[in-house]
């Protein structure tokens, strides 16, 4: 368990804010000192933000996350087998991630060929990010809501980018 966690954009759903929170010993050494931000303790972010979370535990969508998450993370494995092209999977939750690599190692592959998968899936309706050292790791970061349905179209999506740059 973490002293200290900080959060921004997901809290808000899309509403400006961020939040620290930290454990009661490390608040406790804080008190009696004074402490000024400008947007520190807005009323409308509080309420925005206690609605973001109000949402996330009603519909019960942390569940969603790791229910959600792992069968993604099986469908990449699966792909993965029959795809040499995809090297390492990795993630928790929906915050996940797998190389596109040179078949048969471990190098990754050359950023003109992962920009030509990445926007093929790009014009088939599926947005990922891109990100790595080398620019070949595409992150996958879906909201919560994300169905298992959807994870099929964008496994399908992907799978059909990887046929359409091997028949190059």
């Amino acid at each position: 368990m973490p002293d200290i966690v900080t959060m921004a954009k997901g809290i808000g759903n899309g509403f400006p804010m961020a939040a620290v929170v930290t454990t009661k010993k490390i608040a406790a050494a804080h008190a009696g000192t004074t402490y000024f931000n400008t947007f520190g303790g807005n009323p409308m972010a509080a309420t925005v933000g206690k609605a973001v979370l109000d949402v996330i535990e009603e519909e019960q969508l942390q569940k969603n996350c790791k229910e959600v998450g792992d069968y993604f993370v099986e469908q990449l494995v699966l792909l993965q087998k029959i795809h040499p092209l995809i090297g390492d999977v990795r993630g928790k939750g929906l915050m996940l991630g797998f190389e596109l690599v040179v078949p048969g190692t471990k190098e990754p592959l050359n950023v003109a060929d992962v920009n030509s998968i990445h926007e093929d899936m790009k014009d088939m309706g599926v947005l990922i990010g891109r990100g790595g050292r080398w620019s070949n790791v595409m992150r996958i970061k879906p909201p919560m809501c994300i169905t298992k349905q959807d994870v099929d179209f964008a496994i399908c999506v992907l799978e059909q980018a990887i046929k359409n740059y091997c028949n190059k």
